[in-house]
């Protein structure tokens, strides 16, 4: 069983900064690529940012350098860096990772339940 688990949503002012983590625990093999999403209150899901492991990142236009994917190797965390936030950025994000699990070389998405950013005006 392979979870994945995203965390470090809050409230925030406008302006402000937050930085969100997904990590993946279980039986794995290895991670190709981790995305994050977002869904704005009465909106659907869009894609905010990727990257797979031997690539490089892509962002959607509304994040582009404001936001940033980095990781943290000694523990594996995955992090989505986001600066200069408006309220339209409010919305609940979740991460998708790609995982191969232990024996396999296919990798499946998992996905993570979602963390709530507010940004208040």
């Amino acid at each position: 069983q392979v979870n994945v688990v995203e965390s470090g949503g809050g409230l925030v002012q406008t302006g402000g900064s937050l930085r969100l983590s997904c990590v993946a625990s279980g039986s794995i093999s290895r991670i190709y690529a981790v995305f994050w999403f977002r869904e704005r209150p009465g909106k659907q899901r869009e894609g905010v940012a990727g990257a797979s492991m031997s690539g490089n990142p892509h962002y959607a236009e509304f994040v582009k350098g404001r936001f940033t994917l980095t990781v943290e190797n000694a523990s594996n965390k995955h992090y989505l860096e986001m600066n200069e936030l408006s309220p339209d950025d409010t919305a609940v994000y979740f991460c998708k990772m790609v995982i191969a699990t232990t024996g396999t070389d296919i990798g499946r998405d998992y996905w993570g339940k979602g963390t709530l950013v507010t940004v208040s005006s």
